[in-house]
């Protein structure tokens, strides 16, 4: 399920598998959510869009600075 989650925000994040990764730890630990749930929220995010707030939150706050920015 871990990999499933990595493999959705490298498509959604435009990253490598160890930014994923390090995404999916951090989003985990400011949520304080297991890093297995976070797995599974991502993975139904992905097929369904729908994603819980605190989630939703954390997740725009980690992938913010690996945005590109405009006009490039």
């Amino acid at each position: 399920m871990v990999d499933q989650a990595a493999g959705v925000l490298i498509a959604v994040g435009r990253m490598s598998s160890a930014e994923a990764w390090d995404v999916l730890r951090e989003t985990s630990m400011r949520t304080d959510i297991k890093l297995r749930h976070v797995a599974e929220l991502l993975v139904e995010w992905g097929r369904t869009g729908a994603l819980c707030a605190d989630i939703r939150i954390e997740l725009d706050r980690q992938l913010a600075p690996r945005r590109p920015a405009p006009g490039l």
